[in-house]
């Protein structure tokens, strides 16, 4: 190894990018806090997003548990052509469905234990490993109230008249903004995935939680792939379960969103 630098952005895991003395260069991911299990979980789902002929991903190089190392995608700065060519390729990925909802193997979202157990059908999916499960999580951990928790019923009672009708697609799982990365080149890969098969909104829906992607990218997707009626109104319900991460993860600056978000769906 020649050189070691280290990269600043993640809020789980101490990120460096190594210079071999070949020339190469590698990004490498290490435990700081990581629950266990987190990078091979990781490594299956980059390993499940680079099959699909979607988006582009980073070459999963080797995985430990203490440790993920990556090809080094490097950084640069997409054009309108790029965020284009990233919409259809996310259409691509979207297509990829399965005979239910869920993963072969259970994953993380953030920190957060991702169940990911198959169901056939999708509001059940939805309701019992999304919605319920974090707001069950909220409530013993973060002292989330019970008239919360009684919307959240409420809402998972609902799903199916809410929910579109619409096959399971191979979703990122996590696609803020943080997680959609341009490459060097200018190319646009996907990282830090949470992969599983689920409401392909629930991807549209996260890229506009924290931040938001260019209008070439949702165009693309829209003439690849149009969403069914009623997507854009669907956005604060898929996006409640990243919420309910957020509120367990970081506390009390999200549990008046949850709370607003909630009552709004009830």
């Amino acid at each position: 190894m020649r050189a070691s630098r280290a990269v600043g952005g993640g809020s789980i895991c101490e990120a460096r990018r190594l210079q071999l003395a070949d020339g190469r260069s590698i990004f490498v991911k290490e435990a700081r806090g990581a629950p266990p299990g987190l990078f091979p979980a990781e490594a299956e789902g980059l390993a499940a997003l680079g099959a699909a002929g979607g988006p582009r991903v980073p070459a999963v190089l080797a995985v430990e548990e203490r440790f993920l190392a990556l090809e080094d995608l490097g950084a640069g700065r997409a054009s309108k052509g790029d965020w284009e060519h990233f919409g259809h390729a996310l259409a691509r990925l979207h297509r990829q469905s399965a005979e239910g909802f869920g993963f072969a193997a259970d994953n993380f979202i953030g920190r957060t234990p991702q169940p990911n157990g198959w169901m056939a059908d999708g509001p059940t999916f939805f309701a019992e490993r999304r919605l319920l499960h974090l707001g069950r999580a909220c409530r013993d951990e973060r002292g989330l109230d019970r008239r919360t928790l009684q919307a959240l019923e409420s809402i998972a009672r609902r799903l199916p008249e809410l929910l579109p009708d619409e096959p399971p697609a191979l979703l990122h799982g996590d696609l803020w903004t943080g997680n959609v990365h341009p490459c060097a080149s200018g190319e646009i890969a996907l990282i830090d995935p949470a992969a599983h098969f689920g409401y392909r909104e629930a991807d549209l829906a996260m890229t506009s939680l924290f931040g938001s992607l260019p209008a070439a990218f949702h165009a693309a997707y829209e003439s690849a792939w149009p969403l069914a009626p009623g997507a854009r109104e669907r956005v604060s319900l898929f996006n409640l379960y990243h919420l309910l991460n957020h509120l367990l993860l970081f506390g009390g600056g999200y549990r008046a969103s949850v709370e607003q978000t909630a009552r709004r769906w009830a």
